[in-house]
Protein backbone atom coordinates (compact mmCIF):
# COMPACT_ATOMS: atom_id res chain seq x y z
CA UNK A 1 0.00 0.00 0.00
CA UNK A 2 1.31 3.45 -0.96
CA UNK A 3 0.79 6.45 1.30
CA UNK A 4 2.18 9.18 -0.97
CA UNK A 5 2.30 10.12 -4.63
CA UNK A 6 5.94 10.24 -5.68
CA UNK A 7 6.79 12.20 -8.81
CA UNK A 8 8.93 10.32 -11.32
CA UNK A 9 11.22 12.70 -13.18
CA UNK A 10 12.97 11.41 -16.32
CA UNK A 11 16.74 11.52 -16.65
CA UNK A 12 17.86 14.21 -19.05
CA UNK A 13 20.31 13.81 -21.94
CA UNK A 14 22.51 16.89 -21.56
CA UNK A 15 23.21 16.58 -17.86
CA UNK A 16 25.49 18.50 -15.52
CA UNK A 17 28.99 17.24 -14.72
CA UNK A 18 32.18 18.69 -13.24
CA UNK A 19 33.09 20.35 -16.53
CA UNK A 20 29.72 22.13 -16.69
CA UNK A 21 29.37 25.83 -15.92
CA UNK A 22 26.06 26.87 -14.41
CA UNK A 23 24.41 30.28 -14.04
CA UNK A 24 21.44 30.75 -11.72
CA UNK A 25 18.81 33.49 -11.55
CA UNK A 26 15.72 33.90 -9.42
CA UNK A 27 14.04 33.59 -6.06
CA UNK A 28 15.38 32.49 -2.67
CA UNK A 29 14.87 28.87 -3.77
CA UNK A 30 17.70 29.51 -6.26
CA UNK A 31 20.04 30.14 -3.36
CA UNK A 32 19.13 26.79 -1.83
CA UNK A 33 20.12 25.03 -5.06
CA UNK A 34 23.28 27.17 -5.22
CA UNK A 35 24.28 25.96 -1.73
CA UNK A 36 24.24 22.39 -2.99
CA UNK A 37 26.26 23.30 -6.09
CA UNK A 38 28.80 25.05 -3.85
CA UNK A 39 28.94 22.19 -1.36
CA UNK A 40 29.65 19.69 -4.14
CA UNK A 41 32.01 22.13 -5.85
CA UNK A 42 30.24 22.53 -9.19
CA UNK A 43 31.21 25.66 -11.13
CA UNK A 44 28.41 28.20 -10.81
CA UNK A 45 27.55 31.89 -10.81
CA UNK A 46 24.38 32.95 -8.99
CA UNK A 47 22.00 35.92 -8.82
CA UNK A 48 24.13 38.89 -9.93
CA UNK A 49 21.26 41.23 -8.93
CA UNK A 50 20.42 39.32 -5.76
CA UNK A 51 17.20 37.41 -5.09
CA UNK A 52 14.56 38.14 -7.74
CA UNK A 53 10.98 36.90 -7.74
CA UNK A 54 9.11 37.85 -10.90
CA UNK A 55 10.00 37.23 -14.57
CA UNK A 56 10.42 40.87 -15.57
CA UNK A 57 13.01 41.46 -12.82
CA UNK A 58 14.88 38.37 -14.00
CA UNK A 59 14.61 39.51 -17.62
CA UNK A 60 16.07 42.90 -16.67
CA UNK A 61 18.93 41.21 -14.81
CA UNK A 62 19.73 39.00 -17.80
CA UNK A 63 19.65 42.03 -20.13
CA UNK A 64 21.99 43.99 -17.86
CA UNK A 65 24.47 41.12 -17.74
CA UNK A 66 24.46 40.35 -21.46
CA UNK A 67 24.76 44.03 -22.38
CA UNK A 68 27.40 44.45 -19.66
CA UNK A 69 25.59 47.51 -18.38
CA UNK A 70 27.61 49.97 -16.32
CA UNK A 71 25.48 51.40 -13.53
CA UNK A 72 25.95 55.08 -12.76
CA UNK A 73 24.81 57.31 -9.92
CA UNK A 74 21.60 58.19 -11.78
CA UNK A 75 20.63 54.50 -11.73
CA UNK A 76 20.53 54.60 -7.92
CA UNK A 77 18.34 56.35 -5.37
CA UNK A 78 18.88 57.35 -1.76
CA UNK A 79 16.51 56.11 0.95
CA UNK A 80 16.93 55.66 4.72
CA UNK A 81 20.61 56.70 4.48
CA UNK A 82 21.35 53.99 1.91
CA UNK A 83 22.05 53.96 -1.81
CA UNK A 84 19.83 51.40 -3.54
CA UNK A 85 18.75 50.18 -6.98
CA UNK A 86 15.21 49.28 -8.03
CA UNK A 87 16.68 46.53 -10.23
CA UNK A 88 18.45 44.83 -7.34
CA UNK A 89 17.81 43.06 -4.06
CA UNK A 90 18.43 45.02 -0.85
CA UNK A 91 21.70 43.16 -0.31
CA UNK A 92 23.05 45.62 -2.89
CA UNK A 93 22.91 48.62 -0.58
CA UNK A 94 25.49 50.87 1.01
CA UNK A 95 25.94 54.22 2.69
CA UNK A 96 28.70 54.78 0.15
CA UNK A 97 27.61 55.35 -3.44
CA UNK A 98 30.88 54.15 -4.95
CA UNK A 99 30.83 50.88 -2.98
CA UNK A 100 27.43 49.83 -4.26
CA UNK A 101 28.26 50.81 -7.86
CA UNK A 102 31.49 48.81 -7.73
CA UNK A 103 29.65 45.81 -6.28
CA UNK A 104 26.85 45.98 -8.86
CA UNK A 105 29.15 46.43 -11.85
CA UNK A 106 31.59 43.72 -10.74
CA UNK A 107 28.74 41.22 -10.46
CA UNK A 108 27.41 42.16 -13.89
CA UNK A 109 30.84 41.85 -15.49
CA UNK A 110 31.44 38.41 -13.95
CA UNK A 111 28.03 37.15 -15.08
CA UNK A 112 28.52 38.59 -18.57
CA UNK A 113 31.55 36.33 -18.98
CA UNK A 114 29.83 33.39 -17.26
CA UNK A 115 26.78 33.50 -19.57
CA UNK A 116 28.90 33.35 -22.70
CA UNK A 117 30.56 30.07 -21.69
CA UNK A 118 27.83 28.51 -19.51
CA UNK A 119 26.52 25.04 -20.30
CA UNK A 120 23.34 25.38 -18.21
CA UNK A 121 21.22 28.20 -16.81
CA UNK A 122 18.68 27.62 -14.04
CA UNK A 123 15.88 30.20 -13.67
CA UNK A 124 13.60 29.95 -10.64
CA UNK A 125 10.39 31.99 -10.80
CA UNK A 126 8.71 32.90 -7.55
CA UNK A 127 5.71 35.07 -8.35
CA UNK A 128 3.62 36.65 -11.10
CA UNK A 129 2.86 39.63 -8.88
CA UNK A 130 4.82 42.76 -9.77
CA UNK A 131 5.16 46.26 -8.37
CA UNK A 132 5.37 49.30 -10.63
CA UNK A 133 6.53 52.75 -9.59
CA UNK A 134 3.67 55.16 -10.14
CA UNK A 135 5.97 58.05 -11.00
CA UNK A 136 8.04 56.31 -13.68
CA UNK A 137 5.97 53.17 -14.44
CA UNK A 138 9.16 51.14 -13.87
CA UNK A 139 8.73 47.52 -12.78
CA UNK A 140 10.87 47.08 -9.68
CA UNK A 141 12.72 44.01 -8.47
CA UNK A 142 12.38 45.11 -4.85
CA UNK A 143 10.38 47.82 -3.09
CA UNK A 144 13.07 48.31 -0.39
CA UNK A 145 10.39 49.05 2.25
CA UNK A 146 9.37 52.26 0.48
CA UNK A 147 5.70 53.12 1.30
CA UNK A 148 3.31 51.00 -0.76
CA UNK A 149 1.39 54.05 -1.92
CA UNK A 150 4.32 54.76 -4.27
CA UNK A 151 3.63 51.53 -6.20
CA UNK A 152 0.91 49.88 -8.22
CA UNK A 153 0.59 46.14 -7.62
CA UNK A 154 -0.32 44.03 -10.64
CA UNK A 155 -0.66 40.36 -11.56
CA UNK A 156 1.09 39.52 -14.82
CA UNK A 157 -1.07 37.55 -17.25
CA UNK A 158 0.07 34.20 -18.63
CA UNK A 159 0.79 35.97 -21.93
CA UNK A 160 2.91 38.65 -20.22
CA UNK A 161 4.90 36.06 -18.27
CA UNK A 162 5.47 34.02 -21.45
CA UNK A 163 6.53 37.10 -23.40
CA UNK A 164 9.07 38.01 -20.71
CA UNK A 165 10.48 34.47 -20.63
CA UNK A 166 10.75 34.35 -24.42
CA UNK A 167 12.63 37.65 -24.33
CA UNK A 168 15.06 36.24 -21.74
CA UNK A 169 15.61 33.10 -23.82
CA UNK A 170 16.28 35.12 -26.97
CA UNK A 171 18.75 37.35 -25.15
CA UNK A 172 20.62 34.38 -23.69
CA UNK A 173 20.71 32.56 -27.05
CA UNK A 174 22.12 35.68 -28.73
CA UNK A 175 25.42 35.11 -26.89
CA UNK A 176 25.19 31.38 -26.17
CA UNK A 177 23.00 29.45 -28.65
CA UNK A 178 23.89 26.00 -27.24
CA UNK A 179 23.06 26.62 -23.59
CA UNK A 180 20.50 24.47 -21.75
CA UNK A 181 17.84 26.64 -20.07
CA UNK A 182 16.05 25.04 -17.14
CA UNK A 183 13.00 26.68 -15.56
CA UNK A 184 11.48 25.84 -12.21
CA UNK A 185 8.85 27.43 -9.95
CA UNK A 186 9.71 28.08 -6.34
CA UNK A 187 7.78 25.97 -3.81
CA UNK A 188 7.85 28.88 -1.34
CA UNK A 189 4.30 30.09 -0.64
CA UNK A 190 3.76 33.87 -0.93
CA UNK A 191 0.80 34.07 1.41
CA UNK A 192 1.19 37.81 1.98
CA UNK A 193 -0.49 38.08 -1.41
CA UNK A 194 -3.34 35.86 -0.16
CA UNK A 195 -4.05 32.12 -0.50
CA UNK A 196 -6.05 32.39 -3.73
CA UNK A 197 -3.74 35.06 -5.10
CA UNK A 198 -0.64 32.94 -4.43
CA UNK A 199 -2.12 29.94 -6.26
CA UNK A 200 -3.18 32.12 -9.17
CA UNK A 201 0.31 33.61 -9.34
CA UNK A 202 1.99 30.19 -9.41
CA UNK A 203 -0.54 28.93 -11.99
CA UNK A 204 0.34 31.80 -14.34
CA UNK A 205 4.05 30.97 -14.03
CA UNK A 206 3.56 27.24 -14.64
CA UNK A 207 1.18 27.78 -17.57
CA UNK A 208 3.51 30.30 -19.24
CA UNK A 209 6.58 28.08 -18.84
CA UNK A 210 4.83 25.09 -20.40
CA UNK A 211 3.78 27.22 -23.36
CA UNK A 212 7.37 28.15 -24.22
CA UNK A 213 9.54 25.13 -23.34
CA UNK A 214 10.52 22.86 -26.24
CA UNK A 215 12.42 20.03 -24.47
CA UNK A 216 15.37 20.52 -26.81
CA UNK A 217 17.16 23.37 -25.10
CA UNK A 218 14.50 24.63 -22.65
CA UNK A 219 13.19 22.40 -19.87
CA UNK A 220 11.10 22.39 -16.70
CA UNK A 221 12.01 20.90 -13.32
CA UNK A 222 8.97 20.38 -11.03
CA UNK A 223 10.21 21.80 -7.71
CA UNK A 224 6.78 23.25 -6.94
CA UNK A 225 4.98 20.00 -7.76
CA UNK A 226 7.37 17.94 -5.62
CA UNK A 227 6.55 20.12 -2.62
CA UNK A 228 2.82 20.39 -3.24
CA UNK A 229 2.00 16.89 -4.51
CA UNK A 230 4.70 14.58 -3.18
CA UNK A 231 5.74 15.95 0.23
CA UNK A 232 2.49 17.88 0.88
CA UNK A 233 2.79 17.84 4.71
CA UNK A 234 3.56 20.67 7.12
CA UNK A 235 6.36 18.63 8.69
CA UNK A 236 8.35 19.49 5.56
CA UNK A 237 8.03 23.23 6.19
CA UNK A 238 9.99 25.59 8.40
CA UNK A 239 8.22 27.10 11.41
CA UNK A 240 6.78 29.91 9.25
CA UNK A 241 4.81 27.25 7.31
CA UNK A 242 5.88 28.96 4.06
CA UNK A 243 9.44 27.83 3.30
CA UNK A 244 10.55 24.22 2.71
CA UNK A 245 12.75 22.98 5.56
CA UNK A 246 16.13 21.27 5.22
CA UNK A 247 14.60 17.80 4.82
CA UNK A 248 12.39 19.02 1.97
CA UNK A 249 15.25 20.87 0.29
CA UNK A 250 17.47 17.81 0.52
CA UNK A 251 14.70 15.67 -1.01
CA UNK A 252 14.17 18.12 -3.89
CA UNK A 253 17.94 18.25 -4.44
CA UNK A 254 18.08 14.43 -4.65
CA UNK A 255 15.33 14.53 -7.28
CA UNK A 256 17.27 17.19 -9.18
CA UNK A 257 20.49 15.19 -8.89
CA UNK A 258 18.90 12.01 -10.23
CA UNK A 259 17.43 13.86 -13.20
CA UNK A 260 20.04 16.48 -14.09
CA UNK A 261 23.47 15.35 -12.85
CA UNK A 262 25.50 12.74 -14.71
CA UNK A 263 25.81 9.45 -12.79
CA UNK A 264 29.53 9.49 -13.61
CA UNK A 265 29.82 12.48 -11.26
CA UNK A 266 28.23 10.73 -8.27
CA UNK A 267 31.47 9.11 -7.07
CA UNK A 268 33.32 12.45 -7.04
CA UNK A 269 30.35 14.07 -5.32
CA UNK A 270 30.60 11.47 -2.55
CA UNK A 271 34.34 12.05 -2.19
CA UNK A 272 33.79 15.80 -1.95
CA UNK A 273 31.02 15.30 0.59
CA UNK A 274 33.36 13.18 2.74
CA UNK A 275 36.02 15.89 2.58
CA UNK A 276 33.52 18.62 3.45
CA UNK A 277 32.39 16.61 6.47
CA UNK A 278 36.01 16.08 7.48
CA UNK A 279 36.73 19.81 7.28
CA UNK A 280 33.75 20.49 9.52
CA UNK A 281 34.96 17.98 12.11
CA UNK A 282 35.92 19.50 15.48
CA UNK A 283 38.47 17.34 17.32
CA UNK A 284 38.63 16.87 21.06
CA UNK A 285 42.39 17.51 20.89
CA UNK A 286 43.53 19.20 17.68
CA UNK A 287 47.19 18.66 18.59
CA UNK A 288 46.92 14.91 18.98
CA UNK A 289 48.88 12.61 16.67
CA UNK A 290 45.69 10.96 15.50
CA UNK A 291 44.15 14.27 14.47
CA UNK A 292 47.32 15.38 12.66
CA UNK A 293 47.23 12.15 10.65
CA UNK A 294 43.56 12.81 9.92
CA UNK A 295 44.45 16.30 8.60
CA UNK A 296 47.25 14.95 6.39
CA UNK A 297 44.97 12.29 4.95
CA UNK A 298 42.28 14.89 4.17
CA UNK A 299 44.81 17.24 2.55
CA UNK A 300 46.11 14.38 0.42
CA UNK A 301 42.58 13.66 -0.84
CA UNK A 302 42.06 17.35 -1.65
CA UNK A 303 45.29 17.55 -3.67
CA UNK A 304 44.37 14.40 -5.56
CA UNK A 305 41.01 15.89 -6.60
CA UNK A 306 42.52 19.28 -7.49
CA UNK A 307 44.98 17.69 -9.90
CA UNK A 308 42.02 16.58 -12.03
CA UNK A 309 39.75 19.53 -11.26
CA UNK A 310 41.80 22.69 -10.51
CA UNK A 311 38.64 24.80 -10.05
CA UNK A 312 37.70 22.88 -6.90
CA UNK A 313 38.65 24.80 -3.76
CA UNK A 314 38.12 23.78 -0.16
CA UNK A 315 38.08 26.33 2.63
CA UNK A 316 38.68 25.39 6.24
Amino acid sequence: MKFRTEINIPKQKRQINYNSEIVLFGSCFTENIEKHFNFYQFKNNSNPHGILFHPIAIENSINDCIENKKYQKEDLFHFNDLWLSFNHHTKFSSENEKDILDDINNQIQQTNLALKKASHILITLGSSWVYRLKDSEQFVANCHKIPQKKFQKKLLSIHQVGKSLESSIAKINSVNPNIIILFTVSPVRHLKDGFVENNLSKAHLISAIHQIIDYRQTFYFPSYEIMMDDLREYRFYKSDMLHPNEIAMEYIWEKFKDSWIEPNSFHLMQEIENIQRSLQHKPFNKFSKKHQEFIQKTESKIKEIQIKYPHIKFYQ
